[in-house]
């Protein structure tokens, strides 16, 4: 019987009753990073929106260091847009020091606009 081209690639198959089930493995990641909130979000979008590319990553195994990257340049986003904003908005440590309580609803507010921004521009596309 001649050979599929799987198995001159070097595959093997395994019989499982009356079929031949072909033996895959993912390969394995580089280093397993750490995946945060921002690089989870990412994921749950290319699950429902960009299902070949969400395959294509897990099945290269790169899907792991990618969304690692992915919630490395979210975090560096929001981080420096929630400085930059509470800079121009006048948010300092001394109203933090005087008034606890509008500092508060300041900082979160300043959050939020800066989530909006990060999903749009890294996390939703």
């Amino acid at each position: 019987m001649a050979k599929t081209i799987f198995e001159e690639m070097g595959g093997t198959y395994v019989r499982q009753g009356d079929y031949f089930i072909p033996c895959l493995t993912l390969p394995a990641e580089k280093e397993n990073q750490p995946i945060g909130v921002w690089g989870q979000r990412h994921a749950s979008y290319l699950k429902q929106y960009q299902k070949v590319l969400f395959i294509n990553l897990l099945t290269s195994g790169k899907l792991n260091s990618y969304l690692a990257d992915i919630n490395e340049q979210a975090e560096e986003l929001f981080s420096r847009l929630v400085k930059q904003m509470a800079e121009r908005e006048g948010v300092t440590e001394l109203l933090k020091a005087e008034n606890p309580m509008e500092w508060v609803g300041r900082m979160n507010s300043i959050q939020a606009c800066v989530r909006e921004v990060v999903n749009k521009e890294i996390i939703f596309i």
